[in-house]
Order: C-alpha cells, then sequence, then structure tokens
C-alpha cells in the first residue's frame, strides 16, 4: 500500500503533468491562430496593395485618355475645322475645273473630323458617364460600320437598368479592349454585342468571327489583364473563349443589384 503522502505526491506530478500539458496545448492554438491571423492581415494588406496599385494605373490610364480626348478635340478637330472652312474660301474662288476635286475634299475632311470627335468621345470618361453604357457602345459600333472595318452590331433585351456611374467607365473600356484585339489581331468581318439585362444581373456577349486563338498562349500583356483587373473591381465575372479558326468570343456579368 502506497502511504498518503506518496499518493498525494502522484497526484501532485500527475496535475502538474496536467496543467503543463493544457498549457502546452492552449499555447499551441493560441500561436496557431496568431499565426494565421497574422497570414490573413498580410494576405489582406497585399491584396489592398494590389487593389490600389490596380486602381492607381487605371487611373493613370484614364487620365492620359482623357488628354488624348481633349487634344484630338482642341487640336486636331480645329485644325479639320479650320480645312473645311479653308475648303470652302477656295470652292468660291475656283472654277468649275476644281469644283468637282473640291468637294471630294470637302467630304474627305468632314468625315475625318466626324471620325475624331467620335474617337474624342470614347476616350473622355466625362462623355462615357454622360452618355451612358449603351450610347458610348452605340458610337464604336456605328464607327467601325461608317469606316468599314468591318461589320458590328449591337442587340439589347430586358429592362436596362440604371448602373453606377463609375462602373459604366470601366464596362466600356473592358469592351474597348476586347474591339480593339479584334481590329488589331482577329482579321473578323463581323462583330455582335449582345446586352442582355436580367433582374439581378447585365450580360454582355461580344463574339467575332476572326481567326482566333490558343488561350493558352496569350501573354498576360496583351490587354487580358487589363479586362480581368477592371472586372474583379466591380464584381463581374469575366470569360473568354477562343481557339484558332473558332474567333473569340466575351462573355461578362455585371450585377446590377449586388449585395450589401
Amino acid at each position: 500500500m502506497l502511504r498518503k503522502e506518496e499518493v498525494l505526491l502522484i497526484v501532485y506530478f500527475i496535475l502538474v503533468i496536467l496543467f503543463l500539458a493544457g498549457f502546452t496545448i492552449i499555447f499551441f492554438i493560441t500561436y496557431q491562430r496568431r499565426k494565421n491571423k497574422m497570414l490573413q492581415e498580410k494576405f489582406a494588406a497585399e491584396q489592398r496593395f494590389i487593389a490600389e496599385l490596380t486602381t492607381a494605373r487605371l487611373e493613370i490610364q484614364e487620365a492620359t485618355l482623357k488628354n488624348v480626348s481633349w487634344e484630338l478635340h482642341d487640336n486636331i478637330g480645329q485644325l479639320l475645322s479650320v480645312a473645311s472652312i479653308q475648303l470652302n474660301i477656295l470652292a468660291k474662288r475656283s472654277g468649275e475645273e476644281l469644283s468637282s476635286e473640291i468637294a471630294d475634299l470637302k467630304e474627305l475632311v468632314a468625315d475625318s473630323l466626324s471620325e475624331v470627335r467620335s474617337l474624342s468621345r470614347s476616350l473622355n470618361n466625362e462623355v462615357i458617364d454622360h452618355s451612358g453604357l449603351e450610347s458610348s457602345v452605340r458610337n464604336e459600333i456605328d464607327r467601325f460600320n461608317r469606316m468599314e472595318i468591318l461589320e458590328a452590331s449591337l442587340t439589347i433585351t430586358g429592362e436596362p437598368s440604371l448602373l453606377k456611374p463609375e462602373d459604366v467607365v470601366i464596362l466600356f473600356r473592358i469592351l474597348q479592349e476586347f474591339f480593339s484585339n479584334v481590329i488589331k489581331y482577329a482579321e473578323a468581318t463581323t462583330l455582335r454585342v449582345t446586352f442582355s439585362y436580367t433582374e439581378k444581373d447585365l450580360i454582355i456577349e461580344a463574339v467575332d468571327d476572326g481567326k482566333g486563338y490558343e488561350i493558352s498562349e496569350i501573354e498576360a500583356g496583351s490587354g487580358l489583364l487589363n479586362m480581368s483587373s477592371r472586372a474583379e473591381m466591380i464584381r463581374a465575372k469575366l470569360e473568354l473563349q477562343s481557339s484558332p479558326g473558332s474567333g473569340t468570343s466575351l462573355y461578362l456579368q455585371y450585377p446590377t443589384n449586388p449585395p450589401t
């Protein structure tokens, strides 16, 4: 039989071991929680930095586009207007033998002035804010058709929703980037754009019949990264599908009633 003192000593050691084990477990759990919290805070800080960097980069791009828009409107537009006036004066002074040539030049200058103003509107975010998404996209579609770059169309279904002005510019820039890629690389003859309004979303689809490409082979700097970054900023879902010989399609799902 163990003496009372020995029993108490054993109980004491057991309690000490249990205390140390409990303390170790609590310390480990606390350490893991703090470690996880620090990792989460680090990840959140990195995400904020990436978001702020993306925002700053896009703001710089918007400022640059705005300046280009002003230059087109104020300088190039004014020069073309002056050229048109000079042609009118020359037409009055010239004889019949030059009237046809001058008329052709006047038409060319007038068309150029119209295109410069149209392009200026598409580059200025304030104009896009004022005109709205549909009107701005239609302006691009009409410009492509006038210049006979390709045959383009815009179809709208559903009841249009009121969109956030700051998101309108981003949605338009995404489409503008896609249009730019179509014009530069796709060798397409048609471009079909569809806006479908639902109760919760605006679904935008743009499809060309160009030569297509392998998505996996496209470099990040091709403009696709810009499109993805802009879509993430407004919580939109963006998908691109393409394959050689099958054209390219853009799918953009923008929540018109996002959860608060």
